[in-house]
């Protein structure tokens, strides 16, 4: 059975995510839906989430993040598994509200393949996750934490909507009607998956071994013995 502290987790991905997927489908409804203004408000979102639930929960919002965490062996598979069916369905969730709220339906958008929609989503999300994992090896807590993951994810949109919908987050396009699996799932997977075993691999843990190193050769005294002096008798 879930006790009382993996249900708030999971609850908290759910209320995140559908709150995220909410303000983007709002914001892109809107009259100023633009790039710019999509990108901020979303960042805000996931700044002022993970300041919310972030300690309960981690803050994923995400699963192409929750996949590449995996992959890089931050979090286990039953979780991971949990967490991504969770955040898809607080896409579904948001996108269900938003149709009754303006009484109407979104046309679906994912289309087909396309290299450049692809590799744009791809390295918006890079960009996130690399943000988000920098910051988590960092041990950034609170406002901090949360706006380095903010921060990060309006830059990931913003770049990505060079080529795409600025999406970066599989869930956002099923509550978004984006949905696509080459490009709006298959792009922010490789994404994330990337960006998480790149930091993993090549920086996480670098600072730390570069302090401690400094630490040990600062500290390091060399100590010489003193000459012991016998007197000879007479």
């Amino acid at each position: 059975m879930f006790g009382k502290n993996k249900v708030a987790m999971l609850v908290a991905e759910l209320m995140g995510t559908t709150i995220l997927t909410l303000v983007v489908l709002s914001v892109r409804s809107s009259g100023i839906g633009y790039s710019f203004f999509v990108a901020l408000a979303a960042g805000v979102a996931i700044a002022a989430m993970t300041l919310a639930v972030g300690a309960t929960s981690g803050a994923h919002f995400n699963p192409a993040l929750t996949f590449g965490l995996w992959t890089a062996r931050k979090i286990k598979t039953l979780p991971a598994i949990v967490y991504i069916a969770v955040q898809l369905l607080g896409g579904a969730v948001a996108y269900w509200l938003y149709a009754y709220l303006v009484k109407n339906h979104l046309q679906s958008t994912g289309g087909h393949y396309e290299a450049r929609v692809f590799l744009a989503e791809a390295i918006g999300t890079f960009i996130f996750v690399w943000g988000w994992t920098a910051a988590a090896a960092k041990k950034f807590t609170g406002l901090q934490f949360a706006a380095a993951a903010g921060g990060a994810f309006a830059l990931g949109i913003i770049v990505a909507s060079l080529a795409s919908g600025g999406i970066i987050n599989p869930a956002v396009a099923l509550g978004t009607r984006s949905w696509g699996w080459s490009t709006y799932v298959l792009g922010p997977v490789v994404g994330g998956l990337v960006a998480a075993n790149v930091q993993s691999m090549l920086f996480s843990g670098t600072e730390m071994a570069e302090s401690t190193a400094s630490a040990k050769s600062s500290s390091a005294t060399v100590t010489v013995p003193a000459k012991r002096t016998t007197r000879k008798k007479k």
